[in-house]
C-alpha cells in the first residue's frame, strides 16, 4: 500500500546585502584570529635617526706654559715675552734632578713647590724637557700632562671626561659645532695646584642680612640679622 507524502510549500527567504557582507567578513577574519592567538605581539621597530648634518670635534687646549717659561719682560707691543724650554735645556743636560727646588742654584731659582710628597723626578725626565714620566716609568709628551695628573687625581679626571670639571668653550652639542676643552694647567699651577682661598667680589644680599661687617683684605661680608638667625620671616 503506497503512502502519500505531503511536502510543505516552499517559502521565499530574503537576505539583505549588509547581512551577507558581515557574514563573509567574519568568516575571513576567523582563521587569522585563530592563527594569531598563540603568538606574542611583535615589538615595533623605529626608523633610525637621521644623520647629523655637522659633527664637531673636541680639542684640548695646549697652554704656553707646557713648552715655555715667563721672562718677566715684554715686547714692543707690551705682550709678555716667553722663552721656550729647549732654548736652555738643549745646551745643558743635568746629571740628575734635584729633590726639591731649594737645591736649584743656577736656573729656576725661587720656584715654589707644594704638591704632596712628590719630587722633581716624580714627573720630569732628565735630558727630556719636553716629556713627562708616568708612575710606571713610561714617558709621555708634555702636552699630555693631564694623563699624568689623572694618576693621582682620578675623581677629577673622571669628572673631566664627563664634562663636569675643567670648563670649555664652544658647543656642548657637537652636532652644532666643535668645542675646546681646558687643560689642567690652564687653571692649576702644576707645582702648586691647590687654589688659594678667595672672597667673593660681590657678597650676597638678602632681606634677612644685617649691615655688612668689615672684612680685612676684602669686601664687607653681610651679617645675619636677629630675625634671620632665628629663622623668622616677614
Amino acid at each position: 500500500m503506497a503512502r502519500t507524502v505531503r511536502t510543505a510549500p516552499a517559502t521565499n527567504v530574503r537576505v539583505n546585502a549588509p547581512t551577507i557582507f558581515l557574514a563573509s567578513a567574519l568568516a575571513s577574519a576567523l582563521p587569522l584570529a585563530l592563527v594569531g592567538c598563540g603568538h606574542r605581539d611583535q615589538p615595533q621597530t623605529f626608523a633610525a635617526a637621521p644623520p647629523e648634518s655637522a659633527v664637531g670635534t673636541t680639542k684640548i687646549h695646549e697652554p704656553e706654559k707646557l713648552w715655555s717659561i715667563e721672562t718677566g719682560k715684554t715686547d714692543a707691543l707690551g705682550a709678555p715675552l716667553r722663552v721656550a724650554c729647549v732654548t736652555c735645556h738643549t745646551l745643558r743636560v743635568p746629571n740628575a734632578l734635584p729633590d726639591k727646588p731649594e737645591e736649584l742654584k743656577e736656573f729656576h731659582r725661587g720656584l715654589q713647590f707644594d704638591h704632596g710628597n712628590n719630587k722633581c723626578g716624580s714627573c720630569h725626565v732628565v735630558g727630556a724637557q719636553d716629556s713627562l714620566r708616568l708612575a710606571d716609568g713610561r714617558t709621555i709628551p708634555m702636552r699630555d700632562a693631564l694623563v699624568l695628573c689623572g694618576q693621582c687625581h682620578g675623581s677629577q679626571l673622571r669628572d673631566y671626561k664627563a664634562g663636569a670639571h675643567g670648563g670649555m668653550s664652544g658647543h656642548w652639542d657637537l652636532a652644532s659645532g666643535g668645542r675646546l676643552r681646558n687643560h689642567c694647567v690652564d687653571c692649576h699651577d702644576p707645582h702648586v695646584p691647590k687654589f688659594t682661598p678667595s672672597t667673593p667680589v660681590l657678597p650676597p644680599r638678602d632681606r634677612h642680612l644685617g649691615p655688612p661687617v668689615p672684612h680685612e683684605g676684602g669686601p664687607a661680608i653681610p651679617r645675619l640679622s636677629q630675625a634671620g638667625s632665628k629663622g623668622g620671616h616677614s
